[in-house]
């Protein structure tokens, strides 16, 4: 057989599967280190939960959770719920940046546009639909990630959940509400993740597009992949953090049986209900409460992700076919 019957075809497109697995590799390198912020989220989230005027304070700011957590929890309670993580960003961004494309092109070529071109209103549908995908897979792992982060023996807000570890929580869930108990939140984390998503790579096509376009950079340089991810991490703060504060209390709310048998949340009904409480009770400012670590986490985050995602990406391309688009 000859050698060009056996070589890929010059500048042959990543399938689904491929974009899939690379992305989910760059977003676990990614959230080893974002996880420590994600828990100083979480927790001042949670502080002051439906309390009006916030109520006390456990934590001053986000460098006062590192202090104290890794004071009286050690690095494992810096890095708690990383394990669950790693299984969730698989599924999540592997979903974003898998389904990204394959989602754009389709809408795309459905309403007569080439596949090629960078539509906006496509863009963001294909963004936000991608992270739903995402969302809905990786529900059960970011339920315990979220419950996991928010457990502390030492400076407890909000209510409490200790898990063994990842499988104790599947088991210890399931155990007690059924599959039920294992889908709660999912209309917020579709909420949180379509918004989210909706931005995360229009932002950074649209950017990287006009850095290499206007001639500042070219399109294989790390600057390039660093400046396009930074303005997509601030593009994705801005859209996601309400739906980030509802989601993460959502999940982690007390639950009850009714007389029928259904396990039921106690606070709130639904990620709407949530924000609506939030909002009588703690003000505008409560749908922000953690948002200077939510940055702390999803700047890092995300230039690490679509940073090592297109490296990651023209490497493999590099091995296994032996051309870079």
């Amino acid at each position: 057989m000859s050698a060009e019957a056996t070589a890929a075809p010059p500048h042959r497109k990543l399938s689904t599967a491929e974009s899939f697995l690379l992305g989910g590799l760059a977003a676990c390198i990614a959230v080893t280190f974002s996880n420590p912020a994600e828990v100083a989220k979480t927790r001042l989230q949670l502080q002051g939960e439906l309390v009006k005027g916030g109520g006390p304070k456990v934590y001053n700011s986000v460098i006062d959770v590192f202090a104290k957590t890794y004071k009286h929890e050690g690095i494992k309670g810096i890095q708690r719920g990383l394990p669950p993580a790693y299984a969730y960003q698989i599924l999540l961004n592997g979903s974003r940046l898998g389904f990204y494309e394959p989602f754009r092109q389709s809408l795309n070529s459905a309403l007569g546009i080439s596949p090629t071109a960078q539509h906006g209103a496509t863009s963001v549908a294909a963004g936000a639909a991608s992270g739903v995908v995402g969302a809905c897979l990786g529900n059960p792992l970011f339920l315990i990630k979220a419950r996991m982060q928010a457990y502390s023996p030492a400076f407890p807000v909000g209510a409490q959940h200790f898990y063994k570890h990842s499988w104790d929580a599947l088991r210890t869930i399931y155990q007690a509400e059924g599959l039920r108990g294992l889908v709660r939140g999912i209309d917020a984390a579709a909420l949180r993740t379509s918004m989210g998503s909706s931005v995360q790579l229009p932002s950074y096509n649209w950017t990287k597009n006009q850095i290499v376009s206007r001639g500042i950079l070219p399109a294989d340089s790390v600057w390039t992949f660093l400046a396009s991810s930074s303005v997509s991490g601030a593009c994705v703060l801005v859209m996601m953090q309400p739906a980030d504060t509802a989601l993460t209390r959502v999940y982690n709310q007390p639950t009850e049986r009714l007389p029928n048998g259904r396990v039921v949340g106690k606070l709130y009904k639904n990620p709407i209900d949530c924000l609506l409480k939030t909002l009588r009770t703690e003000g505008p400012l409560g749908w922000y409460k953690g948002s200077i670590a939510h940055f702390f986490r999803i700047a890092p985050h995300t230039i690490i992700t679509l940073t090592a995602n297109d490296i990651l990406v023209n490497m493999y391309k590099k091995v296994r076919h032996g051309t870079v688009e």
